[in-house]
């Protein structure tokens, strides 16, 4: 089994601080995944969510505005169709989050009623996060739910989905929302108890109580790390939405739910995850890298990838040699090289329909042949991020 627990061994300053910074944030997004909140037959467990409620009303108590993103729905939607497992096409999937989802609202509703408090229902889906007018009025209800004192619960909008429902996407998911509500914290809450540099079951396996940047991930293989239940995710999941979120500035810890109550309270469990140091990219710069995905690509040649990427210029259209999907302007795409790796996202300014009679042709030449409206960049280098 893994080493003993650690909790009260030396604790480095910046792990200190941050967990410091965790217990005294002003605004706190805490997620919880289907396991913890459900019985291995699929149904409800009312006391894991009585737990959690009891944990997030003393958090409330003391002053600290709380967004719960809760996985949940399709699990719990299981038994009551009859469903002995998780099903795997998509139609039964989001026949059964239609049940659950109902059924968790409900929990979530009578348990905080007791507290005084009311849940409000928010359904998210990555179109929602995508489009910068969804984005703004996702933040702008999510930021009156707080102010009038509800306790907003954010789930991925599972019945609309047009791709597969994975249950790694509400880890994503409250990564975003952290940083479209500017949140100073992010709790990841699982059946796993923090990350660990081997198979947990293993001899001699060891926490990872700190994690300051990507070099201290190193030789772990994170696949290895976490379970698998009634979701489909596991912990590359987690620690994704956990680099998200410390690219935003969010202090981050990844524990159980059992733990939930000390991780709010700053105390040393599971593990932390310290905010990036320096220049943190801008909120267009982190929605295009994380909360899109490319509608269709651009192929650049040579010349216009080193001018993109060495020299953060706009991609003109005389540096597009190919390009592939069907997308309208404003619409995200990803710019790739020549060998099909994707460089770069970025808003196009045309229609993939216009953009084969522009390859090639300087702006200048577009601007005389074509008018002025065409003396314009493909994508404009403050709509643009590296990937």
């Amino acid at each position: 089994m893994h080493s003993a627990d650690t909790r009260h061994q030396y604790i480095e300053p910046l792990e200190a601080a941050g967990r410091r910074s965790v217990a005294e944030a002003r605004r706190v997004v805490v997620k919880v995944g289907s396991s913890s909140l459900t019985t291995p037959d699929g149904l409800i467990d009312a006391g894991r969510i009585r737990d959690l409620v009891e944990v997030v009303a003393a958090r409330r108590a003391l002053g600290q505005e709380v967004i719960l993103v809760s996985s949940g729905a399709v699990a719990a939607g299981m038994t009551p169709l009859g469903m002995v497992r998780r099903p795997r096409d998509l139609a039964s999937q989001q026949a059964a989050a239609s049940v659950g989802q109902g059924l968790l609202v409900a929990s979530y509703t009578a348990e905080l009623a007791g507290h005084g408090l009311t849940a409000a229902q928010v359904l998210l889906t990555v179109e929602d996060m995508m489009r910068r007018v969804q984005h703004r009025n996702s933040q702008r209800t999510l930021r009156r739910l707080l102010d009038i004192g509800a306790v907003p619960i954010v789930n991925e909008n599972d019945t609309v989905a047009t791709h597969e429902i994975r249950f790694g996407d509400n880890d994503r998911l409250a990564a975003l929302v952290a940083h479209l509500m500017r949140a100073d914290a992010l709790v990841l809450l699982s059946d796993v108890d923090a990350l660990y540099d081997g198979n947990p079951a293993d001899e001699g396996t060891s926490v990872v109580r700190l994690v300051r940047g990507s070099t201290d991930l190193d030789g772990i293989d994170i696949g290895s790390t976490g379970k698998r239940g009634v979701g489909t995710g596991g912990m590359v999941t987690k620690v994704d939405s956990a680099r998200i979120a410390t690219e935003a500035g969010v202090h981050t810890v990844l524990t159980s739910a059992a733990n939930a109550r000390d991780a709010l309270a700053g105390e040393r469990v599971g593990t932390f995850f310290a905010p990036a140091d320096g220049r943190r990219p801008s909120a267009r710069q982190l929605w295009l890298a994380h909360a899109t995905a490319g509608r269709g690509s651009l192929v650049l040649d040579p010349g216009a990838v080193r001018a993109v990427v060495e020299e953060k210029a706009s991609l003109l259209p005389a540096g597009v040699v190919k390009v592939h999907g069907e997308f309208s302007a404003g619409d995200p795409v990803d710019l790739r090289d020549e060998s099909g790796t994707v460089v770069a996202r970025g808003l196009v300014n045309y229609d993939a329909a216009e953009v084969p009679d522009l390859m090639g042709r300087s702006t200048r030449w577009l601007a005389r042949e074509m008018g002025p409206t065409y003396e314009r960049e493909l994508v404009h280098r403050d709509d643009l991020v590296l990937l």
